[in-house]
């Protein structure tokens, strides 16, 4: 469920109407809603409150705005960060480090000295190497890094490819096959204290399992861990439980997730760690654009609309598909082309699209996009980076100011020998 209802023939996000922000503030623009964030983050904590040992931390990479990591704090969430910009952003959300974990395969030494300054409470640690070098600067500092070995299980979470990381072939955690003596070697480096194991083999994950059998394998490399001397007290399962997409689509939720960990954990006595993002902020987001044009096509008419793949990438990236509403509907429908003002025809949100009929002028909103949306946009074509609207009942505040590009070309320089 979210809080975006029609209300007297418009759009609102939970007491506001979404054309009234739209005037405000222009399009396009992110819209947030708190009630719907705050539902869903309690939603995904209480089904996991049949575990024992719980900690949940946000992956902000899904959404890293300000407001919403203040409102996933007020929730009791941490924050799972994958760069140092991100931690950045969580401590200045007023997140603890100490419910910080710090995952990410490319961490650079500057990155894990700033961490263990900080005082981060997890590094998930993605290869041995880079095991070494936290150990070798926390020494140095005289501190301890606390730390889990992410273990790629070799399972297909069956997602998209660009988003799968637990197969054999991705770049993330060290093989299972040699985990055990990795975790052997690191576990005796001064500098370090090794607690636990990690995974995380995709997101968007619809079908629980591949979730079940790499959480198994894990289990397994618990118990043999165990076996050989070394302490366990906390495994990290990740996130990328998927969200619905489009209208009636039915996929496992936080419930069904929870009730497939707690058998496969039973046995384990450890604090099972989660980074939830999609399933929090998907659906507590939409993309309102206005319509430039109708433009007509061969077959069927474009929709020319004034949002495009920089301010959404998802469907250029991964072909993913975002319910496209009209703000005002009239009842009637149309099967059109959604597209952006880009020059690229990869600049395209729908092909062949059943869909509210709309006309120049017309204001429309991209459903679920809450997740990856504004986190992923640029400035391609020199267009403004596009600005987050987060509502609270009736009432609403720019979260991001829309970054015009002028302010962008006043960041760069002519050289001398060119002017």
């Amino acid at each position: 469920m979210d809080h975006f209802q029609i209300k007297d023939g418009v759009l609102h996000a939970e007491d506001v109407a979404l054309p009234a922000i739209a005037e405000a503030v222009g399009t396009p623009v992110y819209v947030y809603s708190e009630a719907t964030l705050r539902r869903h983050a309690r939603v995904f904590r209480e089904a996991l409150s049949i575990l024992p040992k719980t900690h949940f931390a946000f992956a902000v990479k899904s959404n890293p705005n300000l407001a919403v990591l203040r409102v996933l704090k007020e929730e009791g969430f941490g924050a799972d960060v994958v760069s140092i910009g991100e931690a950045r952003r969580a401590l200045a959300a007023g997140i603890p480090g100490a419910d910080i974990v710090f995952s990410g395969v490319g961490k650079t030494d500057e990155e894990l000295a700033e961490a263990l300054e900080s005082g981060i409470g997890q590094f998930n640690l993605e290869s041995e190497e880079e095991g070494i070098e936290l150990a070798r600067i926390a020494h140095e500092k005289g501190l301890t890094a606390t730390a889990a070995l992410r273990v790629n299980p070799d399972v297909d979470a069956g997602t998209h490819d660009k988003i799968s990381t637990g197969k054999a072939d991705n770049k993330f955690g060290v093989p299972y096959f040699a985990a055990k003596d990795i975790f052997a070697r690191l576990s005796a480096l001064p500098g370090m204290s090794l607690r636990g194991l990690a995974v995380h083999i995709g997101s968007q994950i619809t079908n629980l399992d591949p979730s079940r059998a790499a959480f198994a394998k894990m289990g397994v490399m618990l118990a043999d861990l165990r076996a050989a001397g070394h302490t366990i007290t906390h495994v990290d399962l990740g996130g990328g439980l998927g969200v619905p997409y489009r209208v009636g689509e039915q996929l496992p939720g936080p419930d069904d997730y929870a009730a497939m960990v707690a058998d496969v954990t039973k046995d384990w006595d450890v604090t099972v760690m989660f980074e939830p993002g999609r399933v929090i902020t998907g659906n507590s987001g939409v993309l309102v654009s206005k319509v430039v044009r109708v433009k007509r096509g061969a077959n069927n008419p474009f929709v020319v609309v004034d949002a495009a793949m920089n301010d959404l990438a998802r469907p250029a990236m991964y072909d993913a598909w975002h319910d496209c509403v009209a703000v005002c509907p009239n009842g009637e429908t149309m099967t059109a082309n959604v597209v952006g003002p880009i020059c690229e025809s990869s600049d395209t949100f729908a092909k062949n699209r059943e869909m509210d009929a709309v006309q120049t002028g017309d204001l429309v909103a991209f459903r679920t996009a809450g997740a990856y949306g504004a986190t992923m946009a640029n400035t391609y074509n020199s267009r403004p980076l596009v600005p987050e609207v987060l509502v609270s009942g009736d009432r609403y505040a720019v979260v991001a100011n829309r970054i015009e590009p002028a302010t962008i070309l006043a960041a760069e320089q002519v050289p001398d020998w060119l002017k």
